[in-house]
This record gives C-alpha cells, structure tokens and sequence, in this order.
C-alpha cells in the first residue's frame, strides 16, 4: 500500500451515516442559505461539496485531500462558469480536511495564503465539532472575495447549484 495503514482505515470504515450525524438535513439547508445569500451579492459562484472518505483505489494511489478536490472540482465542473470565477469548498470528512479550489478567473486575484487561512479556520471549527458554522464562515470569507473582485459585475443567473454536493466514490 502506498499511503498511511491508519489513514485507510479511517476512510474505509467511515459510515456514510455519520455525514447525516455531522451534517444534518438543516445544516444543509443553513449552508444552501449562506451560498445563496452570498452570491447575491457578487457574480461569482461557490460550492460546497463534503466526500465522507476516498475509496480504496485512491488510497492505494496514496491520494491526497488537494488531488481528490482538484478531481471533484472538475467532476462537478465548478471550472465552466461564465467569468471562470467558480470556487469549490471541498471537505473530505475522514481526514477532516478542506481544500478550496478556485477557478483562474478569481484564482490570480486571491492569494492563496488566503485559501489556505480559510481552509485552517474551518477545520479549527470542525475540531471543536461545529461543522455548520465552520462551513458557513467559510462561505461567507470567500464571498468576500468574490464581492472584492467581482461585485461590481453583472450577476450571471445561477450557474452552479446552492444545494452541498454530496460526493461518492
């Protein structure tokens, strides 16, 4: 096996019915909230995806947090938006870690110590337990940007769905 034994056994023993347990129904609907009153806001478009943990194939390819987001962001095509500015806030539950992937169009606008500083705020409040508000906060920081760089434009309809995308395999 090329990755950690440990880690393995955290993603293959993960239930899925422990995202119901972190991320109940009203959560969902609360981070759906918080996307969609952000991007009123700006023309800018996020989205929240949360993967309880990798299959085996990845782990045995040793696959990081920040790969499998870059994968997702283009499986769920937050890249083909309008003005390239989609964002992705990718929570991979086993590891409790979080990427944020960020198309070109707002990407070399941000610094990615910014990104970065998101990505540990969140995760400091997923370790106090409190998902929901690590996730909105996280929501609300990005729209931020996304208002500093993109609220003077036009807002585009809907591109990407509101509602968290939950990832499987």
């Amino acid at each position: 096996m090329h990755g950690n034994p440990v880690r393995a056994l955290k993603h293959l023993c993960f239930p899925t019915w422990r995202l119901r347990r972190v991320l109940p129904r009203r959560s969902l609907e609360a981070i759906t909230g918080a996307i969609r009153d952000s991007e009123r806001h700006h023309a800018g478009e996020i989205h929240f995806a949360v993967e309880t943990g990798l299959d085996w194939h990845r782990l045995l390819r040793g696959l990081s947090a920040r790969e499998r987001a870059v994968e997702v962001f283009s499986q769920l095509r937050v890249w083909d938006t309008e003005q390239n500015n989609g964002v992705l806030i990718y929570l991979l539950l086993a590891d409790r870690s979080v990427e944020i992937v960020a198309d070109r169009g707002i990407d070399r606008r941000v610094e990615p110590g910014d990104w970065e500083g998101i990505c540990r705020r969140m995760e400091s409040a997923f370790r106090e337990g409190d998902f929901e508000a690590g996730i909105i906060a996280g929501v609300e920081a990005v729209g931020i940007h996304m208002i500093r760089h993109f609220g003077g434009a036009d807002v585009q309809g809907n591109e990407l769905p509101d509602r968290p995308s939950i990832v499987e395999g």
